[in-house]
C-alpha cells in the first residue's frame, strides 16, 4: 500500500504508548513502527473517539484480501501476549491496526516476508464505546 490510511488515536493510548516507548530501546523490533503511527495520528479524548475505530484492547474482525481468510485479534500491550488472537501492539500488525477505522485497509508482513492485506470489516469490541475506561 503505498499511503497509509489516516488515524485516530485516544490521547489515554497515546500517554500509554508513550510510556512504553520510553522504556524500551530505540532498536527494539516495533518500536519505530509504532512512534511512526502515533506521530501522524489525530489524537483525541475517549469520550470523543467514534465507534468502529480500532483502539488498545480493541476486538476486530479483519479478512485477508487474497485468500478471503478471517482473523478476529485483540489489540494488546506486550505483556498481555500469550493467547491466541492477542496481537501485540508492537508486532507489525499491531501497529498497523492502531486507529484504523472500519473499511479501511492495511498491509500485514508476515514472518515469511509475504505481505498480506487486510481489510478492517468490523471493531467487535472497543473498550471506549463500552465505557469501559480502566483498561
Amino acid at each position: 500500500m503505498d499511503k497509509k490510511p489516516p488515524i485516530i488515536v485516544t490521547d489515554r493510548d497515546l500517554q500509554r504508548l508513550e510510556r512504553l516507548l520510553e522504556r524500551l530501546e530505540d532498536d527494539e523490533p516495533g518500536v519505530a513502527a509504532l512512534q511512526s503511527e502515533l506521530d501522524r495520528a489525530d489524537v483525541v479524548t475517549p469520550d470523543k473517539i467514534p465507534a468502529g475505530i480500532v483502539t488498545m484492547n480493541s476486538r476486530v474482525h479483519c479478512r485477508e484480501e487474497s485468500s478471503g481468510k478471517d482473523y478476529r485479534l485483540t489489540l494488546v500491550y506486550p505483556h498481555q501476549v500469550g493467547a491466541e488472537g492477542l496481537v501485540s501492539i508492537l508486532a507489525p500488525v499491531g501497529s498497523a491496526l492502531l486507529g484504523l477505522s472500519v473499511g479501511q485497509e492495511i498491509d500485514w508482513p508476515t514472518s515469511t516476508g509475504k505481505v498480506l492485506k487486510l481489510i478492517l470489516l468490523d471493531v467487535e469490541y472497543q473498550p471506549e464505546e463500552a465505557e469501559d475506561w480502566d483498561l
